[in-house]
């Protein structure tokens, strides 16, 4: 029965069910959110915050950076906190961003009683909110969690634009829309995927409909004109930077390029070992299999199905291109948390006609879901708060280690005892991330490319292979090392008096 029909108090009552499993999933996320050393990509996004605190515009990147909505949210967040200059900032300050999306994300699932069931999305917040996946990457300064809330909301409104052919709802779709492409322009894998799930639900489940019964063409148009408005308004920074729309242009290319591995190449089967992984991987997935066969095995029109094609589609589109990351399987996860609660729901209701044999039934489900919970608790404390920079930790990929944490640290006490309030570091790397997030607080701190011509300084920091290339210049300094990443060396070099 869908949220429509239900009177007053029961609608509140289940809107209060998901608040709850809404606020679990934020007092899961919240805890120690500076303990984790700031993954590249992590301080990279900071960086821009840090520059748009300063006054700077926007400057859209298409070749190493994604769009605008990540930034658009964390600003005012991080001004809110205190923070006004780059300096400011803290891991705390900015990854509360993600940790509020993936929240707001759970409570979609509210919103989603109404297509798919009240007691399927119940099980699919629950899983959401505690399973260690997205507890992990709702952590993460990072697109991901917030890419995933507006995935889930663009589901939820297109779907409700097209069976109440409403034109404000498509509206609705066509912002977050809008949105997922001002996160991150893999959208349009997303918009193919959700493009190719329709026509096959149109043609296996819709054969009488036309798609005049679907979409009026006021709707459409107003789907297209708040595409368009909103895209080009967040691109440009609200018309300060029309460069940008220039920018977009090749991005298709750099697309395609990236696609291609770039160093993160993985074989088809990635996503499966990652996602089936750990005590309760393999367990979830199993369920969220039978979740899919019960979604498809009938020819009637139902959301259920259509999800179930597009869980299909966009798995195997992120599975058949080489360049593949963990994080991205948090695309994955909201699909199969409600395909999982879609089976959960369909094996306790199974229509038995002996009381006993009932009983039996749902004690094995009970007894099953217990066991999961567990799991998932165990997964969860191992990999978000135990080891959550750890080389073992697979959610961990190419994470900078804690080793790096001391170079901050020893620099400040070096500085300190020769008297500098304010020392000359130059930092010589070919990628010196995340080092500007951990020399924030320094005013004299240059980056230079290998090969390149440097100043002197008090301080250098050096990757391993150019420290080879200046060993004159650093002829009279002592060097320390930090571990930056697995395989991955910085030197900090002082002089050797000191």
């Amino acid at each position: 029965m869908g949220q429509a029909g239900l009177s007053p108090s029961a609608r509140w009552i289940r809107w209060a069910a998901f608040l709850l499993v809404a606020l679990l999933g934020l007092l899961l996320r919240l805890p120690h959110l500076d303990a984790r050393p700031m993954h590249t990509d992590e301080a990279v996004n900071a960086y821009i915050v840090g520059q748009l605190l300063a006054g700077q515009k926007y400057t859209y990147d298409a070749v190493d950076r994604h769009g605008p909505a990540l930034a658009a949210l964390a600003l005012p967040l991080a001004r809110l906190q205190g923070a006004r200059t780059f300096s400011d900032l803290t891991e705390s300050q900015l990854r509360l961003a993600p940790v509020l999306a993936g929240t707001a994300t759970i409570l979609l699932f509210g919103a989603a009683a109404e297509i798919f069931g009240f007691v399927p999305c119940v099980i699919a917040a629950l899983l959401f909110a505690g399973a260690p996946l997205a507890v992990y990457y709702d952590r993460y300064f990072i697109h991901e969690s917030l890419f995933a809330a507006l995935t889930f909301g663009l589901i939820l409104s297109g779907w409700n634009a097209c069976t109440r052919r409403s034109a404000k709802l498509a509206a609705l779709s066509a912002a977050c829309a809008a949105l997922m492409l001002a996160c991150k322009e893999t959208a349009v894998l997303h918009f193919a995927a959700l493009a190719a799930a329709a026509l096959l639900y149109w043609l296996w489940n819709l054969r009488s409909k036309s798609l005049r019964d679907v979409w009026k063409p006021r709707a459409l148009l107003s789907a297209v004109l708040v595409f368009l408005l909103l895209s080009v308004a967040l691109f440009t920074w609200f018309g300060t930077n029309w460069n940008a729309l220039a920018a977009l242009a090749p991005a298709a290319s750099n697309f395609a390029a990236r696609a291609g591995g770039e160093g993160h190449a993985h074989p088809f089967w990635y996503y499966v070992q990652l996602l089936g992984g750990g005590r309760s991987g393999a367990l979830i997935c199993v369920v969220a299999c039978i979740g899919l066969l019960l979604a498809v095995r009938k020819r009637e029109a139902s959301p259920l199905a259509l999800l179930a094609y597009y869980a299909v589609f966009i798995f195997i589109l992120y599975s058949a291109i080489p360049y593949k990351t963990p994080w991205l399987a948090l695309n994955f996860w909201l699909p199969i948390t409600l395909l999982a609660g879609l089976a959960a729901a369909s094996l306790w209701r199974v229509p038995v006609k002996r009381p006993a044999v009932r009983v039996m039934l749902r004690s094995a489900c009970l007894a099953v879901a217990g066991v999961a919970a567990v799991l998932i608790a165990y997964d969860a404390r191992q990999r978000v708060f135990l080891d959550p920079a750890g080389e073992g930790n697979p959610y961990a990929y190419a994470h900078t280690s804690e080793d790096l944490l001391g170079l901050p640290t020893e620099l400040a006490q070096m500085a300190h005892q020769d008297g500098l309030a304010s020392p000359r570091i130059a930092v010589i790397a070919a990628d010196p991330w995340p080092l500007p997030w951990y020399l924030r607080q320094y005013a004299q701190v240059g980056y230079w490319q290998p090969g390149r011509v440097v100043g002197q300084a008090d301080f250098y920091i050096t990757s391993t292979d150019a420290a080879n290339q200046y060993a004159d210049q650093l002829k009279n300094f002592h060097a320390d090392f930090f571990g930056e990443r697995p395989g991955v060396l910085v030197l900090l070099w002082s002089l050797a008096t000191q």
